[in-house]
């Protein structure tokens, strides 16, 4: 349960001005002591019939007039150090010759108070903190976990990287990853979201859609279209920056890939006055995944390196499935005849040696001990294909995590 009431947001920064006015104004009071224009003791007032009570009215208005500015100046140093975008109109204010330097007292409760506020509310020098854009984590992420896939990592670290560095894009960038069940499409989407959003997966700047789960009723396409439409909107003006994953892709209705098309579309540059929004869309699909397994094996037969192998090998093989894949409106759509997918990413087959490492890398995430034997033990548990060769594991590194539990004490 938050320890925060819940307001809307007009009401909460109407409450919260007036609230952080009055309780910095009631911090800063004894700092006004001293100020220039406070009645000095000893001095004699000028005003006639006074007697002793009108240098104590004047010292004390001279001392609130003094607080009041000061509270002013506090409010617009503050403002600038949690909005920075909108403490233009406040430089000013901060910046006017009061005739006095911040007390270090006074910075302390203005850090203070900056903490406090931004322990439950965004703010940070990028002017979103849930955008975190760690390439150098992905880079870590793609080198380390990721098994057995170097024409994926090489291929998404840079389109990804390069996207996002690029000053003003004109259009989505839309990449298809393709191969078999377990290869690691999910997980390389996992970890775009992990490395380029502070809260990964649950950011509100993500948004995943299982197509047998969201779209499941083909008889409902036209409901699902103007929810689908409905959700990227709401997402594009929640964030500046948004990645939108579509798992099963092969699976999605003809109609719900062609409602994506004008997200990919390239805009025209004159006709956005504002930086434009940056969208990443996913499409993790089986399709394409045999065409793979079969040129990589091919290849490895003729006594070709698996690290040797690059996309000029299997791209012309499994776009040529895809498009003439008549199980699925995928290969159909206008994002694939049209151009408007940038790149389709493919998913090697995975062996004994990489399923050692999912099951090394398992045990790791837990704080397991592990052995050399347990590691051969759960590799030895998956099916290998195809049956003469048995090189590449029909499930690839799925299930893993489950089978050990088996070895646990």
């Amino acid at each position: 349960m938050s320890r925060f009431p819940v307001l809307g947001p007009v009401m909460f920064f109407g409450r919260w001005r007036r609230l952080g006015l009055c309780l910095l104004l009631s911090l800063l009071l004894p700092g006004a002591t001293g100020h220039k224009g406070a009645a000095k003791p000893g001095e004699e007032s000028e005003q006639p019939g006074a007697g002793g009570a009108w240098p104590a009215f004047q010292g004390l208005k001279e001392r609130l007039s003094a607080a009041g500015a000061l509270s002013a100046r506090y409010w617009a140093l503050f403002r600038c150090q949690v909005w920075p975008e909108d403490c233009e109109e406040d430089e000013e204010a901060a910046a006017e010759p009061l005739g006095w330097n911040l007390p270090l007292l006074g910075q302390q409760y203005l850090n203070i108070l900056t903490r406090w506020y931004c322990s439950f509310q965004d703010c940070c020098d990028s002017g979103d903190c849930r955008i975190s854009n760690n390439f150098t984590g992905l880079e870590w992420d793609l080198s380390v976990r990721l098994h057995g896939q170097h024409v994926a990592r090489e291929l998404v670290l840079r389109t990804v990287r390069g996207y996002l560095e690029t000053p003003r894009p004109d259009q989505a960038l839309a990449l298809s990853f393709h191969g078999w069940s377990g290869t690691g499409k999910n997980f390389v989407a996992r970890m775009l979201a992990e490395n380029l959003y502070r809260d990964g997966l649950r950011s509100d700047c993500v948004k995943v859609f299982i197509t047998m789960f969201h779209f499941p009723h083909p008889k409902y396409v036209d409901l699902y279209k103007e929810q689908l439409t409905g959700d990227i909107r709401e997402l594009q003006q929640r964030c500046r920056q948004t990645l939108l994953i579509f798992d099963e892709a092969e699976k999605l209705h003809l109609g719900l890939l062609e409602v994506l098309g004008p997200y990919l579309e390239r805009r025209d540059p004159q006709g956005h006055q504002a930086e434009p929004p940056r969208t990443i869309f996913l499409f993790l699909s089986n399709l394409g995944g045999n065409i793979i397994n079969e040129v990589v094996l091919n290849l490895l037969k003729a006594g070709q390196s698996r690290e040797d192998i690059t996309m000029e090998h299997l791209e012309p093989h499994f776009q040529a499935e895809i498009l003439e894949s008549r199980d699925s409106g995928f290969g159909r759509s206008r994002l694939v005849k049209e151009s408007l997918i940038d790149f389709f990413i493919p998913f090697l087959p995975l062996e004994y040696r990489h399923v050692r490492l999912c099951a090394r890398d398992a045990f790791l995430s837990q704080e397991l001990l592990y052995t050399e034997e347990v590691l051969d033990e759960i590799a030895q548990m998956m099916v290998y294909i195809p049956k003469e060769e048995q090189l590449f594991s029909s499930q690839g590194c799925k299930s893993i995590s489950q089978r050990i539990n088996y070895f646990l004490p």
